[in-house]
């Protein structure tokens, strides 16, 4: 299903580069011909049956000749951003200025702490390691050191590897000096590592070329702020911006999988929003979490009993039908809570009917995003139909 923001190209009226044409209409057409023809030429009727040889070689033909417009029809929609995909996006895209992100590394803040303190500076180089044990390392990003007469300093760290490994560590966990510094007694994160991701999806490019122009100005359109947000992190799967007062502009954000950003990727987005070549000279920009909106799903659902052969089929439906609802329900800031839209989804995996306990309908504000705590899912059998 398309994003909110690409709904729009999604409604577009699909097109046909070759009219629709279909293998059936180009093998009677063939046939017609060569029916006609043969007519013309020797002033006798034929006509091919579907075990005459020749129109078994026609049909032969045309399976080759049908490739080929498949092959028109595919070049003539890659100019299309409905229709873009892979290298044929990556080029779409440059025509706008629009790159496709690579995989980013995590990062968080390590504290390296003296064994006592020094009358001089402690050196801590760039590049110094440091790992939880689980084969994941990190390592200082640039040069610092502990000034004389201090205990202790912090420095960025960036993971070693790109994507999303090195994410989700929380303060104290990354506590392993890999590579030896005198005087050292102890290093841990002060942060929960983030902003690691693979590289940016077709999805998440194409809706980055829909929004750029927006990005044109610094005069401070909200789809700005909305497009240099997804362009800051792949990983960014819903972003809104607000001005609750002149000069002020809170930008909200939310992870691809539904879950809130950590505090560090926060902090990085504000530092990349604020630069000067996007944010306008009076903006004050802050990168924030939306409020939770907590709900919990709670039904039963039953299956017609004509549909006993397929049961195990349709439960497996219903659940898949649930996730999908859940991750549709909770990765778009300001999306009402639906339960409308979970039973259609869940009759549409092949029940009968549903008895929804939760969630009732409820309204998410534009700087909210609903919060799924739980599921209670119960199959209450066949019935009748």
């Amino acid at each position: 299903m398309p994003s909110e923001t690409l709904k729009p190209l999604a409604d577009l009226p699909d097109v046909s580069f070759i009219d629709n044409d279909t293998i059936e209409a180009m093998t009677q057409r063939l046939v017609t011909n060569y029916e006609r023809r043969y007519r013309e030429i020797t002033g006798q009727e034929v006509s091919l049956g579907m075990a005459d040889p020749m129109r078994i070689a026609l049909y032969s033909v045309a399976l080759d000749f049908y490739q080929v417009e498949q092959f028109v029809d595919r070049a003539g929609k890659q100019d299309l951003l409905k229709y873009s995909y892979g290298e044929f996006l990556d080029n779409l895209a440059a025509n706008r200025s629009v790159n496709r992100r690579d995989a980013t590394a995590a990062s968080t803040s390590l504290k390296f702490t003296a064994s006592e303190v020094k009358d001089y500076a402690l050196p801590i180089p760039a590049g110094i390691r440091v790992t939880n044990g689980s084969g994941i390392y990190f390592q200082t990003a640039e040069y610092a050191e502990i000034a004389p007469g201090d205990e202790s300093v912090e420095v960025e760290a960036v993971c070693t590897v790109v994507g999303a490994a090195g994410n989700d560590f929380l303060a104290g966990q990354i506590n392993i000096l890999v590579d030896p510094l005198p005087y050292i007694q102890s290093v841990e994160n002060t942060s929960t590592s983030a902003g690691g991701g693979e590289q940016e999806s077709d999805e998440s490019l194409a809706e980055r070329v829909y929004l750029a122009p927006s990005s044109y100005s610094t005069a401070g359109p909200a789809d700005a702020y909305v497009y240099w947000a997804k362009t800051f992190n792949p990983n960014i799967g819903s972003a809104k911006s607000t001005s609750p007062e002149p000069g002020k502009v809170d930008v909200y954000v939310v992870m691809a999988d539904g879950t809130l950003p950590e505090d560090e990727m926060l902090r990085q987005l504000t530092d990349f929003l604020s630069a000067d070549t996007i944010r306008p000279m009076t903006d004050y920009v802050t990168a924030k979490k939306p409020e939770t909106v907590d709900f919990e799903i709670n039904l039963t659902y039953y299956i017609n009993r004509s549909d006993r052969a397929k049961a195990v089929t349709i439960q497996e439906a219903v659940d898949k039908a649930i996730a999908e609802f859940t991750e549709w329900q909770t990765t778009e800031i300001g999306r009402d809570i639906n339960p409308d839209e979970l039973v259609k989804r869940i009759k549409s995996a092949g029940a009968k009917r549903v008895e929804l306990t939760s969630p009732a309908f409820s309204t998410v504000a534009e700087t909210q995003v609903a919060h799924c705590t739980g599921k209670t899912v119960n199959n209450g059998g066949l019935e009748d139909d």
